[in-house]
Parts: C-alpha cells; structure tokens; sequence
C-alpha cells in the first residue's frame, strides 16, 4: 500500500511540475450538471466543489493538491 501512495504522489509532483493545477483536477462536464437518472442516488449530481477538497486532504496533500512536506516525509520522498 505505501509503495502504491509513493507512486501516486510521484505522479502528483510530476504533474504539478508540468504545470497542472487544480484547474486540470476535474471530470466531464456532463457528469457536473446531468442528474444520475437511476439508482439511490437518482436525481443527483456530483458535487466536484465539495469532494476535491476533501479527497486532497485524505490523500494529505494541502488545498491546492500538493502533497505536504509531512506527506513526503512520510513516504521518504521528502
């Protein structure tokens, strides 16, 4: 598991490197504004606003999606 994190945030860095940011973390558009039309969740909608934010701090990564140095640390890529 903490081979696959180490991996995970390489990739992150090598992105940020490249000049992604935050901009590029998103999903189709259509997925934003169409309603599931089935299921449990029929009717809604994924709220990307309010789930990125939440996903970067699980991944431990500050609120612009860079992994933190305490992050790093953690996985000896400090």
């Amino acid at each position: 598991m903490k081979t696959g994190e180490r991996i995970w945030n390489l990739e992150r860095i090598w992105n940020l490197k490249a000049g992604f940011t935050t901009a590029d973390d998103t999903i189709p558009e259509r997925i934003l504004k169409e309603p599931i039309l089935t299921g449990p969740s029929k009717g809604e909608i994924s709220h990307l606003d309010v789930m990125l934010p939440e996903y970067y701090e699980l991944r431990g990564w500050d609120k612009e999606g860079v992994p933190t140095e305490t992050k790093l640390q953690d996985l000896a890529l400090a």
